[in-house]
């Protein structure tokens, strides 16, 4: 077994989002969920590929979970392939869970993964539910909530400003419980400037507080097709590991990338 430390879509160096990258093992679902739990920290194992023409298999996991995706982890996992003698971009990988193809590609010092956006549940939604989750009155929720996805489906809240989104005091066990009956994976906040297409977030899709992501790609490519054009989005300034994340739309495809360090 080897196992790779690296940080995601860092702003700065010594920022970033960490997850470890595990090659060479094939131990059980089981055994890769303990691990997690042990490490506290996201894990992906990049797993042989079963078809002519992708890379690898990606298998995700966070310390509480099984995902069948996470973005930061897979541009750490990119890395790691691209570092292989011969492996060139772009390439292809494929999630364990849903077979989801991913295609890695490098733009000078930043990786990026271009994906599809993916059907996603569409619950009964008014602003009195989130605001309810997020612990903020519902005037404070400044656009119409809605559930989007690129693999991970996220519940998306527009807040009226920075302030109110770093100053939330969200209902975790409520967000988890609603996400589990809906088939929604966590809650993304967001707040900033739509003209300019700046726009600052926090996740909620952990029951322990101190497991709030410092990045969450799965929920900046969900905005990104949401809105319909790139963006910028900053996050983990509530971790103290600053993330800078960067999308765009091509040819009805998002993607979604930003620096990685290897520790």
């Amino acid at each position: 077994m080897q196992v790779h430390t690296l940080r995601c879509f860092g702003a700065t160096a010594n920022a970033g989002n960490p997850a470890l990258v595990i090659e060479d093992d094939q131990s059980n679902p089981d055994a890769r969920q303990s691990f997690a739990r042990e490490h506290n920290t996201t894990c992906v194992w990049i797993d042989p590929p079963q078809e002519d023409g992708t890379a690898a298999i990606v298998d995700f996991y966070y310390p509480h979970t099984r995902s069948p995706l996470c973005l930061h982890a897979t541009l750490a996992a990119a890395a790691r392939l691209f570092a292989r003698p011969g492996a060139n971009p772009p390439l292809t990988v494929k999630t364990a869970m849903h077979g989801q193809p991913l295609v890695l590609t490098r733009e000078g010092e930043h990786l990026f993964v271009r994906l599809s956006p993916q059907p996603a549940p569409q619950p009964a939604l008014t602003p009195e539910l989130p605001a309810r989750l997020l612990g903020i009155p519902t005037a404070a929720i400044v656009a119409a909530p809605q559930v989007a996805s690129i693999g991970s489906p996220k519940l998306l809240v527009q807040v009226r400003d920075p302030a109110t989104l770093h100053a939330l005091t969200p209902d975790l066990e409520a967000i988890t419980q609603w996400g589990k009956e809906n088939g929604v994976n966590g809650l993304y906040a967001y707040a900033g400037d739509a003209d300019a297409q700046v726009f600052e977030g926090r996740n909620f899709n952990h029951l322990d507080p101190r497991l709030e992501d410092s990045a969450t790609g799965v929920a900046a490519g969900a905005l990104t097709f949401l809105l319909g054009r790139g963006l910028t989005v900053r996050q983990g300034r509530a971790t103290g590991h600053d993330c800078l994340i960067r999308t765009r739309m091509e040819d009805g495809s998002v993607l979604v990338g930003g620096c990685i360090e290897t520790i």
